[in-house]
């Protein structure tokens, strides 16, 4: 079983919107506390980058590219974190994936990946 299940990515315009989830749906979540939770990308040929994270009481930190136009948010209940993308730009697309620390030793889950594709 996929520890982590993301959804929301596409194709989207200039200046459009995109919602990423990620559920940590996986047994293992059950058994261990979440922490910190975010999303990175990576652009083709480029590192993988910190987008967004989020810690469990809501405090956040944003790349400075996305500052004012993304949104990272939590629901601990449902062990899901979300990105609200919106004023999206050509040099946002890559493909976005969702990170989770969890476990004694805050160990870092990772997701499959969505592609969010930005063009016109």
């Amino acid at each position: 079983q996929v520890p982590l299940v993301e959804s929301g990515g596409g194709l989207v315009q200039p200046g459009g919107s995109l919602r990423l989830s990620c559920a940590a749906s996986g047994r293992i979540f059950t058994i261990y506390t979440i922490y910190d939770m975010g999303w990175y990308r990576q652009a083709p040929g480029k590192q993988r980058e910190l987008v967004a994270r989020i810690t469990p009481g809501g405090t956040t930190n944003y790349a400075d590219s996305v500052k004012g136009r993304f949104t990272v948010s939590r629901d601990n209940a449902k062990k899901t974190v979300y990105l609200q993308m919106d004023s999206l730009k050509s040099e946002d697309t890559a493909v976005y994936y969702c990170n989770v620390d969890a476990g004694p030793n805050r160990r870092a889950y990772w997701g499959q990946g969505t592609q969010v594709t930005v063009s016109s």
